[in-house]
């Protein structure tokens, strides 16, 4: 679940290997280049997690933020 924390949507995932993670981060890179929308995120073997916050509006949670975490959500139960 996407928690907002210091003006960021924040969302840990975990996969059940590496190979898994890094597949679910080219679907979220694909879909992040598309909305023109970029997350800040990180990647340790088998986690992954994904922060959101619009830098243009001064590094807050928008609608954009929301948008590519509706997005990201769809992704992780293909």
């Amino acid at each position: 679940m996407w928690q907002e924390q210091d003006n960021q949507l924040t969302r840990e995932f975990t996969f059940a290997n590496f190979s898994e993670a890094f597949a679910f981060m080219t679907r979220v890179a694909l879909a992040a280049e598309k909305m023109d929308h970029h997350p800040w995120w990180s990647n340790v073997y088998n986690q992954v997690t994904i922060k959101l916050s619009t830098h243009d509006a001064g590094n807050v949670v928008t609608e954009k933020d929301h948008k590519l975490a509706a997005q990201i959500d769809k992704l992780v139960s293909q």
